[in-house]
C-alpha cells in the first residue's frame, strides 16, 4: 500500500466490496466511508486491477485529490479498514487480485473480515450470508436471521478449488474457473467468492437504481459488526 500511512492498530476489521450486479457493495461503501468521515491512508498499486482515476469522492467541493481504483480509508473510531474497488480485476485475474487483499488482511493484522455485495434477483431465493464454516453456515449470521447461501456447495469442483487456496495451498494450473464454465460454476464465479476466508454479505438485486440497496447492505453490514449509530454522521439511519 502507498502514501506513507500505516493503518491503525485499532483498526481490526476489514470491510471491502466485491463488484457485481448494480455496484451495490461499491455504493454501500461510499456510504460507510463517507458517514464514518474515515481518513485516507494509502492506496494499493495492483497489477491485477484496471487503472482508472477521477476527481474526490467523498468532498462537497472537489479538491484536486485523485480518487483511485483502490483505497485504504480508516476509522479508529469505529476499529474498521475501509477499502473502495472502483475498477474491475484483469479478466482472469480474480483468484491472484483477492489473494493480495488477504496478503494485506494478514499483514495488517486484521482479525475479522467482511465482503459486501450483490447478486442477480433473478436468481432469488433470500438474502443470504455465506462464512467460512466447512458447510456455509454461521451461528451468529443466523441469529441475526440470515442464511447460507443455498447454492454454495464446498464440493462442488471450483468452490473446492477456492477452499484449498484458502487453506494457504499455491495456485494451480489446472484452475478449473478458467474452463467453460457450467451453471453450477455461476456463483463461484464472482468477485466475491474468490474472498473465500472472509465473510461476505449479500444482498439480491437488479440493475437500475440501487441506492436503496446500497442503503440495507450498509445497514446490514453495521449490524453485524455491533457499530454503534453516534459514531455516524447523518448518512443514513442506522438499524
Amino acid at each position: 500500500m502507498k502514501e506513507g500511512k500505516k493503518p491503525h492498530d485499532q483498526c481490526s476489521t476489514l470491510l471491502l466490496p466485491a463488484l457485481s450486479i448494480g455496484n451495490v457493495g461499491q455504493l454501500a461503501m461510499d456510504l460507510m466511508v463517507a458517514s464514518t468521515r474515515a481518513e485516507r491512508i494509502g492506496f494499493f498499486d495492483d497489477p491485477f486491477l484496471l487503472p482508472c482515476v477521477g476527481n474526490d469522492a467523498y468532498g462537497p467541493q472537489p479538491q484536486g485529490q485523485p480518487a483511485l481504483p483502490l483505497e485504504a480509508y480508516d476509522s479508529s473510531s469505529n476499529a474498521l479498514t475501509l477499502v473502495q474497488q472502483r475498477s474491475p480485476f484483469v479478466k482472469g485475474k480474480m483468484v491472484e487480485f483477492a489473494k493480495n487483499l488477504a496478503d494485506f488482511a494478514a499483514a495488517t493484522g486484521k482479525k475479522h473480515a467482511v465482503v459486501l455485495s450483490s447478486l442477480d434477483f433473478g436468481r432469488c431465493r433470500n438474502i443470504d450470508m455465506s462464512s467460512t464454516n466447512s458447510d456455509g453456515t454461521d451461528d451468529y449470521c443466523e441469529q441475526l436471521g440470515w442464511k447460507r447461501l443455498q447454492e454454495y456447495n464446498p464440493t462442488q469442483r471450483c468452490w473446492k478449488y477456492l477452499g484449498t487456496l484458502a487453506e494457504g495451498n499455491s495456485l494451480q494450473d489446472d484452475n478449473p474457473l478458467e474452463d467453460e464454465l457450467e451453471e453450477e460454476d455461476y456463483y463461484p464465479s464472482l468477485p466475491f467468492a474468490a474472498h473465500f476466508s472472509f465473510t461476505r454479505l449479500l444482498c439480491y438485486c437488479s440493475e437500475g437504481d440501487n441506492i436503496q440497496d446500497a442503503f440495507h447492505l450498509a445497514e446490514a453490514a453495521c449490524k453485524l459488526l455491533g457499530l454503534s449509530p453516534s459514531n455516524f454522521h447523518g448518512m443514513f439511519p442506522l438499524l
